[in-house]
């Protein structure tokens, strides 16, 4: 019988010193050319640097708002149709390609808190300071041949301020929060269920999108509570240090949320376990304002209060980019459309441009865990207070655990807990 044995020849391979040089095998194959990975890799870095050179995330804005925005909300059935509404209590629906708004709505006194669109996309709800729900058809509003004044098809009187507001995905049952978490039914003008923990204001409610009896909900005193329709109370309460400003459901793993802390961090939880974070998403510099995911569930974007917007993997602690397009609303009464790939082109291309465009990302793809390639690929110019807000706050956290690791030698064993840092941000979970 006969045995085949690879045998290799460290001589072959190892340096015998650093000033050697790397020897580079040769592909004996006659049909490939023999320094077919340096041509590639050079190949790799070029389109490294072009994808930053060519980077213009700027796609437009949609001007028209006399005050800065405060919420919006897309259509469920529609992707060039969108609401927004301001502090001044406008609402606002928008044609996306061609960047014209159809209809201006004087929907409230004060600030409009929120916007939802009822699944079948006939109508959508909006909620204000004057502690008012408006009901409004969406035909009127997109009819560009009705000249008069859109008024509301229902108007329901609450008796406290409206901090926030959501649809239910299938049934026509919408939550509100303020004092309390209110499930509503479109027909009548009363809550069918209450839910109460406390008496903190509720800022934020968000429906699963999967599992659509659950809703997560955001309090004053740093607390993310969890409901269920089903039930008569809440179902568990987790506090954290910091304030949270709202939340985002994944709508591919109905387990998985997303929290936007005032502590400049984000925190994806899972309600399996709901006792500590599965993932903590750290790059911004100040508190972190809003949060929503990709219908890919993959990727979320969010928005924070040091004026910058950041991509983030679901999976991942830092920012990338990936998706197609972000919105995003700003007290300069603007809403404006980005690139989330910022050297994408847009258009249509050619066979022979596509061809170009996915060899290169294969290329960069191959490449990736390279120094210099990484170090190009995730550099990313921003203005001087971010960048010196975020070498400060690196250095005061590489300061912080220095000092909790000289307490930690300099005390006797066990007096000085090693706690691990998704553990850090949370104070307990009260069921």
């Amino acid at each position: 019988m006969k045995v085949k044995v690879l045998s290799r020849n460290p001589a072959d391979h190892v340096r015998q010193s650093r000033s050697d040089i790397h020897k580079i095998q040769r592909n004996l194959d006659p049909s490939l050319h023999p320094f077919e990975a340096p041509r590639e890799y050079t190949r790799a870095l070029n389109a490294v640097k072009l994808e930053r050179v060519f980077a213009k995330p700027f796609v437009g804005s949609l001007d028209g708002h006399k005050d800065g925005v405060y919420c919006m909300a897309r259509h469920p059935r529609s992707l060039s149709v969108l609401l927004s509404g301001s502090c001044d209590g406008e609402v606002r629906l928008w044609n996306l390609p061609r960047r014209e708004c159809f209809r201006t709505l004087t929907a409230h006194t004060g600030f409009v808190r929120g916007l939802c669109v009822n699944p079948s996309g006939n109508t959508f709800l909006t909620v204000g300071d004057d502690k008012v729900i408006n009901q409004w058809s969406m035909d009127q509003c997109l009819d560009n041949t009705l000249q008069a004044a859109v008024n509301p098809v229902n108007t329901i009187f609450g008796k406290n301020i409206f901090h926030g507001i959501d649809h239910h995905r299938k049934k026509d049952i919408f939550a509100t929060c303020g004092e309390q978490v209110d499930i509503w039914d479109e027909s009548r003008s009363e809550p069918i269920r209450s839910f109460s923990w406390g008496v903190d204001t509720l800022h934020s409610i968000k429906f699963n999108p999967i599992e659509m009896q659950l809703l997560a909900s955001t309090a004053s005193d740093r607390s993310i509570i969890l409901y269920d329709m089903r039930g008569s109370t809440a179902l568990r309460k987790l506090v954290m240090k910091m304030r949270s400003n709202t939340v985002a459901w994944n709508p591919l793993e109905s387990f998985i949320f997303t929290a936007a802390n005032d502590d400049s961090n984000l925190y994806s939880f899972d309600i399996r376990f709901f006792t500590r974070p599965v993932s903590i998403h750290m790059d911004h510099v100040q508190a972190v304002l809003d949060v929503d995911y990709s219908p890919t569930g993959q990727e979320f974007v969010s928005g924070s209060f040091d004026r910058t917007i950041r991509i983030f993997d679901q999976g991942k602690g830092r920012s990338s980019a990936d998706s197609t397009f972000v919105l995003s609303g700003s007290e300069e009464t603007n809403i404006r459309v980005w690139k989330t790939n910022a050297s994408q082109k847009l258009g249509a291309l050619t066979s022979r441009e596509e061809a170009a465009f996915n060899y290169n990302s294969k290329l960069k793809e191959r490449f990736q865990h390279h120094p210099q390639i990484r170090r190009i690929n995730r550099h990313r110019h921003v203005p001087r207070s971010v960048y010196k807000a975020a070498k400060q706050t690196k250095f005061m956290r590489a300061a912080h655990r220095r000092k909790e690791e000289n307490r930690r030698q300099n005390s006797k064993p066990g007096t000085v807990p090693n706690i691990p840092e998704k553990e850090k941000h949370t104070v307990g979970v009260v069921k």
